[in-house]
């Protein structure tokens, strides 16, 4: 996560122990900050557990390709428990209960009550739109951190995203009865071709609607998102969206506004704000860059700040990677195979800065991104170490010279943008 308000703003969050290694404060409803690790690397995962693949929706971008149906083979509610209780012991920062939709799950409020008991800060991913004022009161009491409610886009664009009309009502009024409750929420929106040109308007309905936490996710390359990445923003898109996000979030802060803006799956985005800063505010560009070496980019998330299980006890390197596993947690703890580095692929995410190539290996700021997110490349190249291809940035901005590329062509690292993203 790019926090904007933090590196632009100059703003904070509870997130920025984790994020930067400094100093936090409680939020507005009394969460006290993340405690930072010693470095980045020392970080042990944010936990997504993908609880249940059934969902009520059918969006065209889900990593987990769920219906509304039940599926076999599952967690139980013992397994779920146990499974919390190792990731307690492995002392995770927090577990987000995702899908599907964990609402179709029965058991939720006592699996989020047994992850608040053992202080493993339970946070929900969700649609919104089963959230009742009752189930929003059950939510708080349960002790969830964080609900984060997905949109993408205003209504017409979001229900078609959705693949369910109305779908955008009822997960407004879920924030609605989250907020009531005195429940901290949010939400998360994917940048896609069916938005992004809306992003003016959704920022003025973030703030005519008091949501005080936005997430800007980039498109991921998996599940029924895999076959649709002509559907994600080219660079210059990319770049048009980022500038609004940037000066919709200064004019947030600039009005004293309370409203936490962050950007998603895409390491750049920092690198692309230093620059900004750069033109303005050298000195504060300087302490931004060393801000965001601390963090290393991809170097320190996928394989080692964030991991996920699935819903059968699968463990994989992200919420996006499903068709990679690096163990089961019915056969052996999570710690155990987090921290295994016999594994090929975790050797290399644990070790990004070795193994990453082509213009990421060579970009004058590898240290503050570190290639960004492995499994886009691994869906466009088939080698989990080659570029990100969602790097928007110029070769001239990265210092990238054509001795350079003759040197890549040579190693064989001359991995091709692919073209509908350059258009």
């Amino acid at each position: 996560m790019i926090d904007v308000g933090k590196i632009y703003c100059a703003g904070s969050s509870t997130g920025d122990g984790l994020r930067y290694g400094t100093k936090a404060h409680a939020d507005s409803h009394g969460n006290a900050p993340h405690a930072a690790p010693g470095s980045a690397a020392e970080r042990h995962p944010i936990v997504v557990w993908s609880t249940t693949r059934t969902c009520n929706l059918k969006c065209v971008h889900c990593y987990t390709d769920s219906e509304n149906k039940k599926y076999d083979g599952e967690l139980t509610t013992d397994e779920g428990k146990k499974l919390i209780d190792s990731l307690s012991g492995f002392k995770i920062p927090s577990l987000l209960f995702s899908g599907g939709e964990p609402l179709m799950r029965n058991d939720l409020f006592a699996l989020l009550e047994h992850a608040a008991k053992k202080e493993v800060r339970p946070v929900i991913s969700t649609n919104g739109t089963l959230i009742t004022k009752d189930k929003a009161r059950d939510i708080k009491n349960a002790g969830v951190v964080y609900v984060g409610i997905s949109l993408d886009g205003m209504e017409d664009v979001n229900d078609h995203f959705r693949g369910v009309p109305g779908a955008f009502k009822k997960a407004m009024d879920g924030f609605n009865n989250c907020a009531g409750a005195g429940q901290r929420v949010g939400l998360r929106l994917t940048l896609t071709k069916r938005n992004y040109l809306d992003l003016e308007r959704i920022f003025d309905f973030i703030e005519h609607e008091g949501i005080n936490r936005a997430c800007f996710y980039h498109l991921v390359y998996s599940g029924r998102g895999h076959d649709i990445y002509k559907d994600d923003l080219t660079y210059s898109e990319s770049r048009k969206a980022m500038d609004i996000i940037i000066k919709r979030t200064d004019d947030f802060f600039d009005r004293g506004l309370d409203i936490n803006i962050l950007t998603v799956d895409n390491h750049v985005d920092g690198i692309y704000l230093y620059l900004k800063l750069l033109e303005t505010n050298p000195g504060r560009a300087a302490e931004i860059r060393r801000l965001l070496e601390w963090n290393g980019g991809g170097a320190h998330s996928t394989g080692v700040g964030i991991g996920n299980i699935d819903f059968f006890g699968n463990v994989h390197p992200d919420q996006f990677w499903q068709d990679y596993s690096f163990g089961n947690v019915r056969e052996r703890d999570f710690g155990s195979i987090w921290m295994d580095e016999s594994d090929p692929i975790m050797k290399g995410l644990k070790h990004k800065a070795d193994f990453v190539k082509g213009r990421c290996r060579l970009c004058g700021y590898r240290a503050m991104c570190t290639g960004a997110m492995r499994v886009r490349a691994y869906r466009i190249y088939n080698d989990p170490w080659a570029p990100d291809p969602q790097c928007y940035l110029s070769d001239e901005e990265i210092g990238l010279t054509g001795d350079m590329k003759a040197e890549l062509a040579s190693a064989g690292e001359d991995f091709r943008q692919p073209e509908e993203l350059l258009a």
